[in-house]
């Protein structure tokens, strides 16, 4: 059996979702996957990224990491999409993204994979769910195999959301990943892996 190519695509302001994607790329390494990090490209004009000193701190101290292209996604096997709420929405930054590979997706390169998705938004009913399904809007034109966790775990009456994985940071608190969430992102990882191994035996 070939070893699946799992990349998480991501775009974080102040370092959440960052977080969150580094633990799915440990547990998805963990799951036997060859795993590509990559965060799409920053949009914002420089003094809305001064404004919040989180915001450039984080541009500051992932400045050098290697960016979101369309062959990732071409490349691998499953897809996990990340962006915080905006709005009840992914962020522009991740939509732009997702907007340009028009080409990709005209030659039938984004089907047959496995996607989902997380997000994190500053209060517990900050647009966290409708973020994920605008996100699968894009999946269902994609021709993708949506692989949202449900209720497949016990632990994911923990941490509450079926439709993918999310955090609540509390704003200015900004609260780290709790066991909940970690599991949850643990969980996501492992069952896109383990659908895509099965759908390349």
């Amino acid at each position: 059996m070939a070893q699946p190519k799992l990349a998480v695509i991501y775009y974080s302001a102040t370092g959440t979702v960052h977080a969150m994607a580094q633990r799915l790329t440990a547990a998805g390494e963990k799951a036997g996957a060859d795993v590509r990090t990559r965060q799409v490209d920053e949009l914002a004009p420089p003094e809305a990224i001064a404004s919040n000193p989180a915001w450039a701190a984080h541009v500051e101290r992932t400045k050098d990491d290697p960016r979101a292209r369309a062959g990732d996604v071409v490349w691998a096997d499953a897809v996990l999409f990340g962006s915080p709420t905006r709005y009840g929405n992914v962020s522009s930054q991740l939509k732009q993204f997702l907007d340009r590979l028009g080409p990709q997706w005209q030659q039938g390169l984004l089907a047959d994979k496995v996607y989902a998705g997380f997000t994190a938004s500053m209060t517990a009913h900050g647009g966290q769910e409708s973020t994920l399904l605008a996100l699968y809007n894009t999946i269902h034109h994609f021709g993708g195999i949506l692989a949202a966790p449900g209720y497949t775990d016990p632990l994911k009456y923990a941490d509450g959301n079926p439709y993918g994985v999310s955090h609540v940071t509390g704003g200015a608190n900004n609260t780290p990943l709790g066991d909940p969430q970690l599991a949850a992102l643990d969980h996501l990882a492992e069952r896109v892996v383990r659908i895509a191994a099965k759908l390349n035996a």
